[in-house]
């Protein structure tokens, strides 16, 4: 199973154990897995027996001896003396056993980006344990990538088993076997003191993480097992590992030294019948995991992919209260713990961040369902890094960040716990978010340090975003194009109903609002709205009438569909689809050309207050150069928001029971009306930005500035994966469709204005236009263009005779501009732009030599 950790990403590789049919899933080793360390196989003195030795097991009292210390729990762990024993009995084996590893204390300076922390995951696997032949038990490695229900005797079952053998991790001899106890009678007892004390890649890191962070070998001699703690449904396991270590490039600094590390593995025994899963709709926005079906398909085979939440469902008592539509309270709710390191000033505020989310619950019909608590701190047998314990983890990093990762049983896409990382310095980046975007509407914005109230707000919605994610949610960056631009600058509406239905959209604040609107804070944040609410309602909504996933999926579509249609505000736009303007980070309403000149309006109001709102007593010009940087950073957003309607495609995914297109390009009169943005606000000089005073106290150059956001925003629009929509447009559309030739027509005209005006051209122009000779000069170079990448409506045979257009239409242009600056040279009068054309003159000829 690929990484749950890495949030992100969808999920694939698991298998459905059916419910009440009890269908037998398949389990097959993923070819990305790591392999076992091959030097534990043999280990002396670990349990672990040499190839070739033969030795049986011992009476149980001469292994576990008076002098045990032992614990009783998913399986009984004994200490004798420096020597860890785990007694398994036969109702352990063959139960599959989560393994969650993470750091508890990190390395002094073992850091690498945001990998290395107190509290982070590094590893999961899932594990079996399996009782051999010569008096062993095996540690089987299991992954679930296919799957089969036909367990006939010549069914797809056996064929799918006898293709896919679970590996074999470890080899533990049977040291004894308790035989006098009544309830754990015939359980073996292994020797794991070598295998827990040594390295491997399934207790301790993964290899790519273990690469990411420069360790090497382990250093036996240091390092050694902390302490073993056995509870009723896991085992933790604390251990202190010292590794060698190598900085990542030793040229910039630093060296090899040792590098140790406190590290937790959680052993979680998952459910022996796993839960029914609700399976993936790419119309609601779920992280999902998944698996290849042998039999859903009687010609071939599936694809079946499952959500990631976790398990709700009513007391037995409440059942029949659920059916009828009472709130009632769910038999395990789910618990978030605050870490006791966190600032107690913020607590409340995180808290109020989980707690946002019962509203939603209640619309699948659960009340209480989710509570944020402190953590406990005088209880030993609580522990941070227990996996029965959801937390959210203060972190002391310098990283402006959070994040909302899960583990989820692979077999049924249950979540059964997360970890949220809340790094120290997320304050920072919401504090200049807020700044940027709200200064000009909202003056408690306009300062370096912001209040504790307004900073604990922003805190509490980054929380709210990222538990989202801990519930199973995607972002959903389509969400804020459901609202009407105008409709942001109405203070009724947006304070009622927010100015993106999603917390899960980064739709951060509402940059639209102007001055005179007179919007207070409540429609300037974002909250959970109403596609948050039916997201979880569509997830968590409890079906019992409905015996497997399978049999739910007529059910959800057909809600899914009524749902849509009634409401526009439920869309789900993914956050990575690269040709959809609609899905974009950052933006906002359903106009980006109108939203992003709000947006100019409000950073052109907050760019002069900036010496005065970034001014600290004894304190240098950092924070303005800070600032300025991230009003360009901000105005370079809204660039990206209106190039990609340029060539945009927009994708509705669609059941065959809709109506409509699923693909649909951006009409022509947008995208004309984006390249009038452009010409406008982007290559006519930006002169509001250029501010004379900023520069003088902070080193800044304007002509960096503004040719970074024009070089962004030309090589978008001059790349060969735009024009290569553009000529499928062309293709499907004829006259309806706004051509590559078109296109690149308006560009240069527009950039090129001063030909036939005759005017001077000045140093920021002069610049824009070698910009754009350079992208045609990197396009007319011998190299072969590349096929364009990730273009839905395309076929692979087309990619030729398209890329030879893209070709062609650029010689083209090159051509015509060729000879408008022959022209114009004669007219010209201004030493520096007759120098410039001259230079651009001959650039030309020599990209357009065929003789070269």
């Amino acid at each position: 199973m690929r990484k749950s950790y890495l949030i992100f990403s969808v999920c694939l590789g698991i298998s459905v154990a059916a419910t009440a049919q009890r269908k037998k899933s398949v389990p097959v080793q993923d070819t990305t897995k790591k392999q076992a360390n091959p030097a534990m196989m043999g280990a002396p003195g670990g349990g672990m027996r040499p190839p070739g030795a033969s030795q049986g097991p011992k009476p149980y009292k001469e292994v576990i001896t008076s002098k045990a210390i032992t614990q009783s729990g998913m399986f009984k762990v004994h200490k004798v003396e420096d020597r860890y024993f785990f007694e398994l009995a036969d109702s352990i084996l063959d139960r599959d056993i989560l393994l969650v590893s993470r750091i508890t204390r990190a390395a002094a300076g073992g850091r690498a980006s945001m990998m290395g922390y107190g509290g982070d995951q590094i590893n999961d696997n899932v594990i079996r344990f399996e009782k051999g032949p010569n008096n062993r038990i095996f540690l089987k490695l299991i992954s679930f990538m296919e799957y089969s229900s036909d367990s006939s005797k010549n069914g797809m079952y056996r064929s799918v088993l006898n293709s896919n053998l679970q590996p074999l991790a470890a080899a533990f001899d049977i040291k004894a076997v308790n035989t006098d106890s009544t309830s754990r009678k015939g359980a073996s007892v292994i020797d794991v003191t070598e295998y827990i004390g040594g390295d491997n890649e399934i207790f301790f890191f993964d290899a790519g993480v273990k690469k990411a962070l420069s360790l090497g070998m382990m250093a036996p001699e240091r390092s050694y097992v902390q302490d073993i703690k056995a509870f009723p449904m896991n085992v933790e396991i604390k251990t202190v590992k010292t590794y060698g270590k190598m900085a990542a490039n030793p040229m910039m600094g630093g060296g090899s030294g040792p590098a140790t590390y406190e590290l937790n593995t959680s052993m979680v025994l998952l459910p022996k019948v796993p839960a029914k899963a609700r399976y993936f709709d790419s119309r609601v926005g779920y992280f999902a995991t998944g698996y290849t079906d042998f039999d859903a398909n009687p010609q071939g085979v599936k694809k079946i992919s499952m959500i990631t939440r976790w398990k709700l469902e009513p007391k037995a008592e409440d059942v029949e209260k659920y059916k009828r539509g009472e709130l009632v309270e769910p038999k395990e709710p789910i618990v978030y713990y605050i870490d006791p390191a966190t600032p107690k000033k913020w607590v409340p505020y995180l808290i109020a961040g989980v707690n946002d989310w019962q509203a939603a619950f209640e619309k699948a019909g659960f009340k209480n369902a989710i509570i944020a608590k402190e953590a406990p701190t005088n209880d030993s047998t609580f522990s941070l890094e227990d996996a029965r314990h959801n937390v959210i983890i203060y972190k002391p990093s310098d990283i402006p960040n959070a994040s909302g990762p899960h583990v989820h049983d692979p077999r049924s896409g249950e979540i059964i716990e997360t970890h949220v990382n809340w790094y120290h310095n997320v304050m920072s980046l919401v504090h200049n978010w807020y700044m940027v975007q709200a200064a000009a509407i909202d003056p408690k914005a306009r300062k370096m340090q912001f209040d504790d109230e307004l900073m604990g707000q922003l805190i509490r919605f980054v929380s709210s975003h990222e538990i989202g994610h801990t519930l199973g949610l995607r972002h959903n960056f389509g969400s804020s194009s459901t609202v009407p631009v105008e409709k942001l600058r109405d203070k009724a509406f947006v304070e009622a109903n927010g100015h993106t239905p999603s917390i899960m959209d980064y739709a951060r604040f509402n940059y639209v609002a102007q001055p005179e609107d007179g919007i207070s804070q409540k429609g300037i944040f974002p909250r959970i709205g109403d596609y948050d609410m039916w997201a979880i309602e569509w997830g968590y909504k409890w079906k019992p009438e409905f015996a497997t996933g399978a049999d739910e999926a007529a059910w959800s579509n057909k809600w899914i569909i009524e749902r849509l249609n009634a409401n526009k505000r439920l869309w789900f736009g993914t956050e990575s689809d690269p040709n959809d303007p609609r899905c974009q980070s950052e933006d906002l309403g359903d106009n980006a050309m109108k939203a992003s000149t709000y947006g100019i309006k409000n950073l052109q109001r907050i760019l002069v207050q900036l010496p005065e709102w970034t001014k600290e007593a004894n304190e240098g010009y950092d924070d303005l150069k800070t600032m300025y940087n991230e009003v360009a950073g901000e105005f370079n957003r809204f660039i990206g928001h209106v190039t990609r309607n340029i060539g945009g495609i927009m994708t509705t995914p669609k059941s065959v029971e809709q109506g409509g297109d699923v693909y649909e390009y951006v009409s022509k009169a947008t995208q004309k009306e984006a390249m009038q943005f452009l010409q406008q606000q982007v290559f006519a000089t930006p002169e509001w930005l250029l501010n004379k005073n900023i520069f003088a106290q902070t080193g800044l150059s304007g002509i960096s500035v503004v040719a970074g956001l024009q070089q962004g925003a030309l090589g978008k629009l001059m790349s060969a994966n735009t024009l290569y929509k553009l000529i499928q447009f062309e293709a499907n559309s004829g006259a309806q469709a706004y051509t590559a030739t078109e296109m690149l027509t308006d560009l240069r005209k527009g950039i090129w204005s001063e030909l036939a005006s005759h005017k001077t051209i000045t140093v920021y122009r002069r610049d824009l236009q070698r910009m754009f000779v350079g992208e045609l000069e990197s396009a007319l170079s011998p190299v072969p263009a590349a096929a364009p990448q990730g273009m839905p409506m395309q076929r692979p045979q087309m990619n030729v005779a398209a890329i030879t257009d893209v070709n062609a239409i650029l010689k083209g242009q090159a051509r015509l501009l060729l000879s408008e600056v022959k022209a114009a040279i004669p007219a010209t009068t201004d030493a520096a732009s007759r120098l410039h054309l001259q230079d651009v003159a001959d650039r030309l000829t020599a990209a357009l030599d065929t003789k070269k």
